[in-house]
Order: structure tokens, then C-alpha cells, then sequence
């Protein structure tokens, strides 16, 4: 900017006593406001912001739009000079030039907080004179002031600083103008943008203001922007308005969106569907949304199909039910316990949380997602908690090997014996109580009679002999139901008991019938029940009809009808290489990503249904994958429980140990995690193979150190002060001395744990044996960073109690003190820190009559006379003042 000169203009006027003299955009310091300083004119600081904020030179008005916020800051204290302000800024928003405008758009934002803080004073003067311009400016014919507005208006709604009467009166009703369908095109685009925008930081009735509107632009059939924009913001909508506005007015639209011509428009439905998913009931779930998402699955376009896929996982898990497993993911992927009565917790300890770290992703995927729509937990106001029931078996029922998967809501746990599946996900089909009474050789009974046979009947259980044309009447009966998958199931079931009926009635007459009838012509329930279950499972039978039976069908080991099975399939294909080589390329990883959510969903009880496609993901030759996998498998032996965890995951989790670096740090980030979940006999194999943490492909790797010394101090307590002072007092003193300052802080903080469990557990003879080590390694360590870690661990020791004070006062105070003359200022830094702020303030050594009160106090003063200032302010630090950080000297 050398030799040019910028001035406000107004005619003759010449402001270089202003300050403006080679003003520009990078002279940022300078106060932009001097143009209301007294100069050569007479008028008042307002009239000069009215002069140059009229001023007929464009870069005038451009500086005075620039310093609003001083400019109001500067008249602030009169409310009369204020209002006049607002008022000139108000004229301001007409000025014919769109740079000016642009300015004056870009400090709403920084103005709005001002006036937000200054709330008391001015208490409508954001609603009536700035909000108006944002919204005007949503209508304006410049596209960069436009843009400007819509920047604004969302960092307002963010901040929280425009009121929800507002919202409705002045904001909405401008976007449903510029939606309706006679709206020019570009201003249709970016309103229903910003319109999709706000709709997480509305409330629920201003949304279902705009929801018509919406539903209307879903189907815009000339603007495929218009559409692209709804199908990428669909799920928002339908999480705010709720299941019935979702599924009577958004899940015709969203079939429509599914099935455009254009891929773009397929896809966005493909990511957001999730969320669309988890704000409809079970049933909707099921029988629409399911078959909906195999279209996905099969798209002839590779980008949609590659969406779908990267959903598939999610979408599965939003058939889980957290009251029947008794977990459930929160949103930032920590995974929980479902919060239970009080009764029950009785003798129970909390459980710890376990998170699924954005690492695992190795994308910038953001942790998974896979709560239910009736989780308990808290979520963000665009994810609604609905109230519907999934299939996933209890907690209670995997462990018991129960095979009937029944629901259990926690708050009605009176109703367990009547409550099934089939009833559930369903409308009570046509009512069959007849033929099923003609199943037992019964007569009618009554209504009553009625309910309780058909809860008993379709449960399955206990069914008596019945001959082949009385089952045949039932299938029957089942036969319009068949698109029901569950009645599917059903079906299977009883085509199985026909066979069975059929192989005895011709057995009978072979005379190869073992069983007899009694006397009184009824059939002994002993030899020739049936017993059969919902789901399509078998219970045992006798070993002769045993023997009898085929081996299982692949239709028999299907995930017993938690989900779909063509879902199941579809996610179990992922890790097939042709889907690497037509879908995605990372398609396998996907996979491993949602792996945990759909094991949840399915429970235990259908662990085999994934065991393979787990063990594939392990083994494959992408460390991506084999990464995601060792930053979840944690997680995945909370849902599997200690029997399967033992067989089926120890031995991937003892292949991810010896793996690279990048797969390493997934199991030793959660290694206390795992670990805790083992029983005590297979958690102790793991203490000799902590010490190979301590090698790493690269040794700048110090992360991986420090993650260790983290983990260290957590799986302390999975071990005993024998096993502790064996295996990882070692581990501790070698990270102690470790190059880098943050391992050797944490690695401190590890040693004190350790001799603090050397007392705890009553170890005294162990916790000396320590001491003297430690003072042997530190205290006199030739290194001044030694010795400096020394007085840091006593601090540590006196504020945590690890120890009696009167065996520290014997064993480790002569060592401390004796470094108050070392000869490095840094060693004493600390020296007088760990004095003045912890040793002297314990009541042990402050008490008159303390044998040491005497020696501590010549040492205090040896510091405060010292030659290092930073030795002396530590010496001389009132204790209740706030401490200072030191980690950085060490």
C-alpha cells in the first residue's frame, strides 16, 4: 500500500487527522471508529457516523458497516445515542451497494452477542432492528449477501440468540414463501438448504410448521436440487416430528426418494436411513423399510450401493432393544448398561462405561451410532426416544440358554410368561384358537379360555399329539399371512411338527411304535410330546425322534427372526472380496465398524450367525480393518459375555497383541476394558506379555508408551500386590526413564499407584523394598531429571495418602530434604513446591510437637533465601492460592 493514500470522502472533506492514512484490510489494528473523533468539523460524534455512514464514497460506508460493533460499544452507555445508532444501522441494510450490505451482514453475528450480553439494558433491540435485516437479506437479489444472511441466521440460531417468537413470526414465513412453488429457482434452492439447516435447532412445533412445505418439496419434479437437498436431510426431519407424523406423512415421500432417477437423490436416502429407521415403530421397521433398503442394496448405481452398505450395519442395529439386552450405545458410541429398578442394582456395582473410540472408524466416520429409538439416554433434540419394543433377547435369557427370546419390558416384568414376539411385532392375525384347540383334542372354550390358549399355543410350548390333517388346518389357516416373516417362521415350525406327525403315524403303522396308549385311551405325554418353540428352533426332543430328523437346515440357523434375514445375509456378504471389487473397496471395513452393533442386536444367542464373518475380518490382509476390529473388541466381549469371549475372542485378541503398531494401540488402548471381562485364571496369562507393549515397530512412537502407563494404572486393581510388584513395577521404572517428558509424567503418577497398593493391601515389607528402589533410581540418579522426578513422586505420595505419614516421614523426608541444596535450580523447583504446598500443610508435620516441624522449617527457609526467583516464589507461595502447573519443567 506504499505512496497510496485512502480517505473518506464527503465532498472536499479530507480525513488524514483521523488516523486513515494508508488504511486497508491488513491494517487490522487499527480502531476503526477514529473517524468519530473531534476533528476540523463541529458536528457530534452521531452526526459524524450519520455523515460517513451516507457518505457518498462507497469505501466510507463499507468502514463504518466494518466498526459497528465498536460504534456501539462507544454509545453503549446512552440509551437515547443507542437507539439512534440501531436506527442508522437500520437505514444502513438499504444501501444500494451489495459490499456494503455483504459488511454490514457479517457483524450482525458479533452484534447480536454484544446485545445478548448487554440484555438488560437492551432488551429488544436485536428482535427489532437487527433480525429484520437478517431476514430481508435471505430475499436479497446479490448472491453474496444472501449467502452472508444465511451464515448469519444459522450462527444465531447456534448461539442460541434468536428467540422462538421470532423463529415463527419473522424467520419461517419468509422460507415458506421463498419455497412455494411459483419461488424463483435459486431462491427455492437455498431456502429449503437453510430451511434443512435450521430444523435440528428448532423446536418441535416450529418444525411441524414447515413440514407440509417439506413434504411438498420432496416431490418437487422440476428442481432435482430441491429433491437432493430433502433426501439429505430427511432423517432430521423425521427424528424431530416423531413416528406418527413420519409415518403418515414422510414414509410415502421418503419410497419416492428411494426410488429417483437420479443416484445422487438415492444415496443421500441410503446415508440418512438410520435415522429414518429409528423414528418409525417395529412393524413399520420390518415390513416396509426392510424390503425398501434391499433396493438400496441392489442399485444399479456402485454409489448408491456403496451408501447402503456403509448403512447396512446401522440400520440393523435399529432393530435392537436395549430392555432385552441390557446395553445400549449412546450417541458419541459409549457403550451402558440400561439403568435398572433400585431393587435391582441391590449388591450390583455400577459398570464401568465402555466407548468405542473415533479412532476404531480409521475414517472420518463418527463413532457408530447404534442406540435404539427407546434407549435410555440422554440424546440432542433432533433424535426423539421412541417407545417400541424390539427382538432382541434379555441379558438374563442368553445366560439361562433360553431359546424363546422373549420380550421383557423392564416395567413390566409380571407379564413375562404372557408377552411373546409373535404377538408383539404384529396385529393379532385371524384368530385360530379353534383349530389350535382342535390340536389338544379339545372342545370351545371361552373368550377368556380363548386369550390364554392362544398366548400358551403360540408360544409353542408342550404341544400334545395331533394327527397330520389337524396341523394341515392350521397351515391353513396361516397360509394368506405368509408375507409375514414371523408367520414364516411359524410355518416352518409346524411343517416340522407335520413331518413328525407323518414319520410317527407311519411308524404306528409298521408296528415299529415304541409307545403305547394306557387303557384309558389318552396318549402318555411322556413318549410322544412334541415340544417346539417360536422363531424356528427346536427344543431337545427325545433321542429316537432325534435320530428321526434331518441335520439342520441353513433356513434352521437363521438369527431366530431378530431381523430379516435377507439383512443378515446382505451384511454377511460384505466381507465376500467381489463386493470389494464392485461395491467398495473398503467395503470389508464397514463391515468391522458396525460389527458390534449388529452382535448386539442379535445377542449372544446368535453369535454363531457372525462368529465366521468375524474371524474373515480378523484375518484380512487390510490392517484398516483388523484396526477397527481391535478398537471394538472390547465392546464386543461385553455383549458376548465370559464364555464366548473366552473361546471365541481370545485368540483373536492374542493375534491382534502380536500385529502391528496401528492394531496394537486398538487393544492396548482398551486393554483394561478386555481384561476386566476374563476370568481370573485367563487374565493372569496376560502379565507376561505386557512387557512386549514396551517394543514397538517405531520407537518415536510414544504415544504408544504413554497409552501404555495409562492402561497400567487402570488393570492394577485386576491383580494382587504380589502379581503388581512381580510383573509391573518393572514396566513402571523403565517408562520412568523414558525420553519423552509426557510418558515420564504419566509414568510418575503409575509409580505412586503402585506403592499406594503396596499399603493398601497391607504389603509394607513389598512397599519399603519400593522405596528404597525408588531412591536408589532417583533420588541419587546422576541425571537431574532423576532427581527432579523424586521430589515430584513424594508430592504425589503426601497428597494421595499412599502411605502413613509417619513411615514417609522415615523413609522418604531425609531424601526430599537433602535435595533442597541440589545443585540444578529446576531439582529445587520442585523440591519447594512439594514442601510448601503438600508436606507442611499435613497436619502430621504442622501439629505442635512435631519432630520434624522444626528440620521442615529450616528447609523452608533455605528456599526462600535462595538464588533461583522461581525457587523462592515456590518457597514463599501462600498454599491456598491456586497452584501452579509445573509439568512443563519436567
Amino acid at each position: 500500500m506504499a505512496g497510496l493514500s485512502l480517505y473518506f470522502e464527503d465532498g472536499h472533506d479530507d480525513l488524514d487527522d483521523f488516523g486513515f492514512d494508508d488504511y486497508g484490510s491488513e491494517c487490522d489494528g487499527i480502531r476503526i471508529t477514529a473517524f468519530l473523533d473531534a476533528g476540523q468539523d463541529n458536528l457530534t460524534p452521531l452526526g459524524r457516523l450519520e455523515k460517513y455512514a451516507f457518505s457518498e464514497n462507497v469505501f466510507n460506508r463499507q468502514i463504518v458497516a466494518r466498526g459497528l460493533l465498536d460504534v456501539l460499544r462507544e454509545f453503549s452507555d446512552n440509551e437515547n445515542d443507542f437507539i439512534s445508532v440501531m436506527e442508522t444501522v437500520a437505514r444502513m441494510s438499504e444501501d444500494g451497494e451489495p459490499t456494503v450490505r455483504a459488511e454490514l451482514m457479517e457483524q450482525v453475528p458479533n452484534i447480536a452477542m454484544f446485545l445478548h450480553e448487554s440484555q438488560p439494558n437492551f432488551p429488544a433491540a436485536f428482535s427489532r432492528y437487527l433480525v429484520p435485516i437478517v431476514v430481508h437479506y435471505l430475499t436479497d437479489p446479490n448472491n453474496q449477501v444472501r449467502k452472508t444472511s444465511q451464515a448469519a441466521l444459522l450462527v444465531l440460531l447456534e448461539q442460541g440468540l434468536i428467540c422462538k417468537g421470532d423463529m415463527e413470526t419473522k424467520v419461517c414465513p419468509v422460507l415458506l414463501d421463498l419455497t412455494e412453488p411459483s419461488s424463483d429457482d435459486d431462491y427455492k434452492i437455498e431456502a429449503v438448504a437453510i430451511m434443512c439447516k435450521l430444523v435440528t435447532m428448532l423446536s418441535k412445533e416450529t418444525v411441524e410448521q414447515l413440514l407440509q412445505r417439506f413434504c411438498e418439496l420432496c416431490s418437487d419434479a422440476r428442481l432435482f436440487q430441491v429433491r437432493k437437498v430433502c433426501a439429505a436431510n430427511f432423517g432430521e426431519f423425521c427424528s424431530i416430528v416423531g413416528r406418527d407424523a413420519t409415518e403418515k406423512l414422510l414414509m410415502s415421500k421418503f419410497f419416492d426418494l428411494c426410488s429417483d432417477s437420479l443416484w445422487g437423490i438415492r444415496k443421500a436416502c441410503a446415508d440418512c436411513f438410520m435415522i429414518v429407521s429409528n423414528s418409525t415403530s417395529p412393524e413399520v421397521r420390518r415390513t416396509k423399510l426392510s424390503p425398501l433398503f434391499s433396493s438400496l442394496i441392489s442399485d444399479q448405481s456402485r454409489w448408491v450401493r456403496q451408501a447402503a452398505f456403509q448403512s447396512l450395519g446401522r440400520f440393523i442395529s435399529t432393530f435392537a432393544n436395549p430392555s432385552t439386552t441390557g446395553l445400549y450405545f449412546k450417541e458419541d458410541g459409549t457403550l451402558l448398561e440400561v439403568p435398572r429398578c433400585p431393587s435391582d442394582r441391590l449388591g450390583h456395582k455400577p459398570t464401568a462405561k465402555h466407548t468405542l473410540s473415533p479412532h476404531h472408524s480409521g475414517s472420518n466416520n463418527s463413532p457408530l451410532c447404534i442406540e435404539s429409538s427407546n434407549g435410555p439416554t440422554v440424546r440432542p433434540s433432533h433424535t426423539p426416544i421412541n417407545q417400541d419394543g424390539r427382538s432382541t433377547p434379555s441379558l438374563e435369557s442368553m445366560s439361562r440358554g433360553d431359546s424363546d427370546s422373549r420380550h421383557t419390558p423392564p416395567q413390566n416384568q409380571q407379564e413375562d410368561q404372557n408377552f411373546n414376539s409373535f404377538l408383539y411385532w404384529r396385529p393379532p392375525l385371524a384368530d385360530i384358537s379353534q383349530e389350535l384347540e382342535m390340536l389338544k383334542g379339545q372342545g370351545p372354550r371361552t373368550e377368556g379360555e380363548k386369550k390364554e390358549v392362544v398366548v400358551e399355543d403360540r408360544k409353542m410350548s408342550s404341544l400334545e399329539p395331533a394327527t397330520c390333517t389337524q396341523i394341515q388346518k392350521v397351515l391353513d389357516c396361516l397360509q394368506p399371512h405368509m408375507d409375514d416373516p414371523d408367520v414364516q417362521a411359524q410355518v416352518q415350525v409346524l411343517s416340522a411338527a407335520l413331518k413328525a406327525a407323518q414319520l410317527e403315524s407311519q411308524s404306528e403303522e409298521e408296528g415299529e411304535s415304541e409307545s403305547q396308549t394306557p387303557e384309558d385311551g389318552k396318549p402318555d405325554d411322556e413318549s410322544s410330546q412334541n415340544r417346539v418353540i417360536t422363531e424356528g428352533r427346536q427344543t431337545p426332543e427325545p433321542p429316537t425322534q432325534q435320530a428321526r430328523d434331518p441335520a439342520p437346515t441353513e433356513e434352521q440357523k437363521e438369527a431366530k427372526n431378530v431381523i430379516p434375514q435377507q439383512l443378515l445375509d446382505q451384511y454377511l456378504s460384505m466381507t465376500d472380496p467381489a463386493q470389494a471389487q464392485t461395491v467398495d473397496t473398503e467395503i470389508a471395513k464397514h463391515c468391522a465398524f458396525s460389527l458390534p452393533g449388529v452382535a448386539l442386536t442379535l445377542g449372544r444367542q446368535n453369535w454363531h450367525c457372525l462368529k465366521d464373518t468375524y474371524e474373515t475380518l480378523a484375518t484380512d490382509v487390510q490392517w484398516k480393518v483388523r484396526r477397527t476390529l481391535a478398537f471394538s473388541i472390547h465392546d464386543l466381549a461385553l455383549i458376548l459375555g465370559d464364555q464366548l469371549t473366552a473361546a471365541d475372542l481370545v485368540p483373536i485378541f492374542n493375534g491382534f497383541l502380536k500385529d502391528l503398531d496401528e492394531v496394537r494401540i486398538g487393544v492396548l488402548k482398551h486393554l483394561y476394558d478386555f481384561l476386566k471381562l476374563l476370568h481370573a485364571e485367563n487374565r493372569r496369562e496376560y502379565l507376561y506379555q505386557l512387557q512386549e507393549f514396551m517394543v514397538t515397530d517405531n520407537s518415536r512412537n510414544w504415544r504408544f508408551r504413554y497409552q501404555l502407563a495409562e492402561q497400567l494404572i487402570l488393570i492394577m486393581e485386576l491383580y494382587s500386590h504380589d502379581d503388581v510388584y512381580n510383573y509391573l513395577r518393572q514396566i513402571a521404572l523403565t517408562l520412568c526413564s523414558d525420553k519423552v517428558s509426557e510418558v515420564r509424567w504419566i509414568s510418575y503418577q503409575l509409580v505412586v499407584e503402585i506403592l499406594q497398593k503396596m499399603y493398601a493391601c497391607g504389603a509394607r515389607e513389598l512397599g519399603l523394598n519400593f522405596i528404597n528402589e525408588l531412591i536408589v533410581r532417583f533420588c541419587h540418579c546422576p541425571k537431574w531429571v532423576g532427581r527432579q522426578a523424586f521430589a515430584f513422586i513424594c508430592q504425589a505420595i503426601v497428597e494421595e495418602d499412599c502411605m502413613p505419614m509417619d513411615q514417609f516421614a522415615q523413609h522418604l523426608l531425609p531424601s526430599l530434604l537433602s535435595l533442597s541444596l541440589d545443585p540444578v535450580a529446576n531439582v529445587r523447583v520442585l523440591v519447594a513446591k512439594a514442601m510448601r504446598q503438600s508436606v507442611m500443610e499435613k497436619a502430621y508435620f504442622k501439629e505442635p510437637g512435631s519432630a520434624y516441624l522444626e528440620e521442615l522449617e529450616e528447609t523452608a527457609m533455605t528456599l526462600q533465601a535462595d538464588k533461583d526467583r522461581d525457587v523462592r516464589f515456590f518457597a514463599s507461595l501462600d498454599p491456598n492460592m491456586m497452584l501452579m502447573d509445573t509439568s512443563a519443567l519436567i
